[in-house]
């Protein structure tokens, strides 16, 4: 067991060439290959709960509401992978991943993990604020048109991207290294910030993936988040491993 007062206040991150994640994509993929009946069961319940969200959104507030709602989807989004990591990381050690011991390994760091979705609800609801003063912009006399709609994603957009970077940098990393290592959460937000401003190129190409995997997902209806949120999660996993030097931490109980 490390000693916790000698460790470093962040992980040493390791240079990334911009084609990273590339691989880490193709790592991914193979672990979906390998356990294609456990991902795809963390993919529906991660679709069941979008369409939720899609529902009371709409229901709550209608289509500003929706669409703040569903561009806030990538401040949460991490947090539907977290149960993932599990599986990736069995399969590293060479075992056969099964849906009970990734909800046990998912509950090991719960408390580090809620504090983290906490900080992750507070930035989704001031986002969703945010998002309802920009429906100025959008179109009131009944008539839709493109230029004003334009005009509307275009702001929220805008604004939005500055919610998304903050919560892009402190969550890429982070969750993989909490879910697997006694690290509290500012050492691994720390962490991952640092190693993205470290590695601006490469997580920018990784950024650039999520997004257009995400608006996939939008555009087959949520339906291809089944798909697309196990593999992004067991990509992810393998990104923070090439990223972050993370022997000084000891390894979660039930992690080996």
């Amino acid at each position: 067991m490390s000693d916790p007062d000698t460790r470093p206040f962040v992980a040493p991150c390791r240079d990334l060439d911009p084609r990273a994640p590339i691989g880490w994509l193709k790592s991914g993929w193979q672990d979906f290959r390998a356990t294609p009946g456990l991902s795809l069961t963390w993919g529906f319940a991660c679709w069941f709960i979008s369409i939720m969200v899609a529902m009371l959104g709409w229901k709550m507030g209608g289509w500003v509401l929706l669409i703040s709602l569903l561009s806030g989807f990538i401040f949460v989004a991490p947090l539907l992978a977290f149960g993932m990591y599990s599986v990736s990381r069995q399969l590293c050690l060479g075992n056969k991943p099964t849906l009970g011991w990734t909800l046990r390994a998912a509950r090991k760091p719960f408390t580090n993990s809620l504090v983290f979705a906490l900080v992750l609800l507070i930035i989704l609801l001031l986002w969703a604020r945010a998002g309802t003063m920009v429906h100025i912009f959008f179109p009131s006399d009944g008539t839709v048109k493109l230029e004003d709609l334009a005009l509307y994603l275009g702001v929220g957009s805008a604004i939005g991207s500055i919610f998304a970077s903050i919560c892009f940098a402190a969550s890429v990393f982070s969750l993989p290294f909490i879910a697997n290592r006694d690290a509290d959460v500012i050492t691994a937000v720390v962490s991952s910030i640092n190693a993205v401003l470290r590695n601006r190129w490469t997580l920018f190409v990784w950024g650039l993936l999520v997004v257009f995997f995400t608006v996939i997902g939008f555009a087959t209806a949520l339906f291809g988040f089944i798909v697309i949120i196990p593999w992004l999660g067991y990509a992810t996993w393998h990104g923070y491993r090439e990223a972050l030097d993370v022997r000084e931490w000891d390894v979660l109980p039930g992690a080996e």
